[in-house]
């Protein structure tokens, strides 16, 4: 969580009220509930001299609740957005992720230190285990692409590098004329890159509001030419700044974001990243002399400094949870902007997949060539469920998406319409099909050199999963006491499944499998786990109980498939997802088949695998490749984009999608009406 304002240490009697003089304060949801998290009364009225009055940094009507505090002797917080905000500007409408609140001066305001200057000018930043959470912290953030406005298009074309990027800000900002610059500063700035960066092209970067129509910004179309051009559109900032050979500025944010990529960018005003040793000041803030590294400049203003909310569990958070929570809806909004057409869908998966990709009226649902059609004609990605790309007919130039449940499903099956919290989208083939690379593949090959904080992220995950006994259909169901002695789990699977027709190799089937296993350890204890489909008797793979029981030891009918792991020694499987919970859990597997964790160095492989897949992850690699970096996941509480930590503790505490007849028959009916928004929109 944010830190409280250090003066409240020499006055701890000091009221928590806050008073206020803008209606924004009353009007926004978001605002209101971070500062009551965070301990603050709001209140209209008269303060007394033991009070608070809050303003918005120095927006046009801070001066009204600035004159109150002088009069009342009240003191005056002013509070501003944190650094990583949302996906678009507060003017388009969206709620921030956090806030700093500031008990000295706003800090974007060099006349006077504020809270912020204060922290990082005092504090000894010497802590070990605050430098490794913000250098994890700032890996995150880096690798997730995130900025302080985060919803970027991947397509957007970026200009040819190198370049020297020169960043615009709005006209009239107060983070300008309070950080000692003016209009006049962009002038200057701009032709002292014409001049010292001689024969190198110019990019300027237009503010996002200003390419939203909300405010101007001081450089337009009149400035390009002779080697100026404009970024106007919504690029990635980060492959932005990795194109420059120098950045400049006057003092937006994105110098901070700068600093973080590797540069040491020359600042023309007094941004409170300036000052630290980490900028090119051509007009110094003479009391900053303190050198910072960027982790200790990264801890001040991004772990300890800020206010951070955490919007799928109504509570304040670090800023790990900050990164995570606005990465996967920056992730949703990236990758569905094209929009889709959905084809071969069920009617029960519509609701769920307009969920999940449809944010804002872009799924549409066709079938066969009819689906081909629209994709070309609408210039949407074309998605079909996994398995049935033979019903489109000719995609000849256009790209496919091929999806699948993730590996956190839900509470109960997808056999039983019981709706996924995860799904899987693939442009390359899908992770059960060996035959061809996947995108799963490929993040797997590259999890092998993962940052520091992303594997920290995927221990903890694991960690998490581990602990709340978590798996894929989550059944709850008992498992049975076993015999003594060296015990191997043996799971069934689904045989007419896609991932057997095309992942098996010579053992294809539940009886072969047992009898494989049963041959290569004769003295072993064999744990036969049916699946749970073919136990519902919704799909095909039974074996006749006779030959079960003739092979194994234990046949662990309605069983908990993570107490059977637990209680095993090692796990013998075709393609079982559970193969990998195995992995996770520390149990040696032997695959038979090639299941998308097989070939990497971790499994004992008896089947064919791709000579492909080469490169030798870790588990904790595997894990991030498989559960943070693949699938996508939506909150069954808020019904928003969310990180796979979210749908993991929906899962441990029993909150998940609802089920039932009811349920199933409303799922129809919705996903019916999926693709029909236009009767009620």
């Amino acid at each position: 969580m944010g830190r409280q304002p250090d003066t409240e240490a020499a006055g701890a009697a000091r009221s928590r009220r806050l008073f206020v003089f803008n209606g924004g304060f009353l009007t926004q949801p978001r605002l209101r509930r971070i500062l009551a998290l965070a301990g603050w009364e709001l209140r209209l009225g008269w303060p007394g001299p033991n009070d608070n009055v809050g303003v918005w940094g120095h927006s046009p009507t801070a001066h009204r609740g600035g004159r109150v505090a002088a009069k009342t002797g009240a003191r005056l917080i002013r509070i501003e957005d944190a650094f990583l905000r949302s996906l678009r500007p507060g003017r388009a409408g969206e709620p921030p992720l956090g806030l700093v609140i500031d008990s000295r001066a706003a800090h974007f305001d060099s006349s006077a230190p504020s809270d912020l200057e204060h922290l990082l000018a005092t504090h000894p930043f010497d802590d070990g285990a605050l430098l490794a959470r913000a250098r994890q912290a700032s890996d995150l953030m880096r690798r997730a692409k995130l900025s302080k406005y985060a919803g970027f298009d991947p397509a957007a074309p970026l200009p040819p590098s190198p370049y020297v990027l020169v960043i615009d800000q709005t006209r009239g900002d107060a983070s300008i004329a309070h950080a000692g610059a003016g209009p006049g500063t962009f002038r200057e700035m701009l032709a002292a890159a014409r001049i010292d960066e001689r024969g190198m092209p110019i990019v300027i970067k237009t503010h996002p509001e200003t390419a939203a129509g909300h405010r101007p910004g001081h450089f337009g179309p009149g400035d390009a030419g002779e080697g100026v051009s404009l970024v106007t559109g919504p690029v990635d900032p980060w492959a932005l700044m990795e194109g420059a050979v120098a950045v400049y500025t006057v003092s937006s944010g994105m110098g901070f974001e700068a600093i973080l990529a590797g540069h040491r960018p020359r600042v023309f005003g007094q941004p409170w990243y300036a000052g630290w040793g980490l900028t090119r000041d051509e007009n110094p803030v003479a009391r900053r002399t303190r050198k910072l590294t960027r982790t200790q400049l990264f801890a001040g203003a991004m772990v300890l400094y800020p206010t951070w909310y955490d919007p799928h569990h109504d509570a304040l958070c670090g800023v790990e949870q900050a990164i995570t929570a606005l990465e996967a809806r920056a992730r949703a909004a990236r990758e569905d902007g094209a929009g889709y057409v959905a084809a071969g869908m069920r009617l029960w998966k519509r609701g769920a997949l307009a969920g999940f990709f449809g944010g804002e009226r872009r799924l549409v649902f066709a079938d066969g060539p009819a689906a081909v059609t629209k994709a070309r004609a609408s210039g949407r990605r074309l998605m079909v469920w996994a398995g049935k790309e033979e019903t489109l007919g000719d995609t000849a130039g256009l790209p496919v998406l091929r999806v699948e449940d993730g590996f956190l499903r839900s509470r109960g099956l997808g056999a039983e319409l019981v709706p996924p919290l995860s799904l899987v989208a693939d442009d390359l083939g899908i992770y059960y099909d060996p035959t061809r690379e996947s995108r799963l593949e490929r993040l797997i090959a590259a999890s092998a050199t993962l940052p520091e904080g992303a594997r920290l992220r995927a221990e903890r995950l694991v960690a998490g999963l581990i602990r709340g006994r978590l798996s894929k259909y989550n059944l709850d169901r008992p498992a049975p006491a076993l015999p003594e002695g060296h015990r191997i789990l043996v799971p069934g699977q689904v045989e007419d499944d896609a991932s057997i027709r095309l992942g098996a190799g010579e053992v294809a089937t539940n009886l072969a499998l047992l009898q494989a296993a049963r041959t290569a350890n004769p003295q072993a204890v064999i744990v036969y786990k049916p699946h749970p489909d073919v136990e519902a008797g919704l799909r095909a793979g039974r074996v006749p109980p006779e030959e079960a029981r003739a092979l194994a030891d234990v046949v662990a009918e309605e069983a908990d498939p993570v107490a059977l792991i637990e209680a095993c020694d090692e796990i013998w499987t075709m393609t079982s997802l559970m193969g990998f919970e195995a992995l996770l859990r520390g149990k040696p597997v032997t695959c038979l088949g090639a299941p998308f964790y097989a070939g990497w160095g971790l499994t004992r492989d008896l089947g064919p695998v791709p000579a492909r897949r080469a490169a030798r992850p870790d588990i904790i690699a595997l894990a991030h490749a498989v559960l943070i970096d693949y699938p996508r996941y939506r909150d069954p509480v808020t019904g928003a984009p969310c990180p796979p930590e979210v749908v993991a503790d929906r899962l441990a505490a029993g909150v998940a999608a609802p089920t039932g007849p009811a349920h199933r028959l409303l799922a129809k009916a919705q996903g019916a009406l999926a693709g029909q928004a236009w009767l009620w929109r």
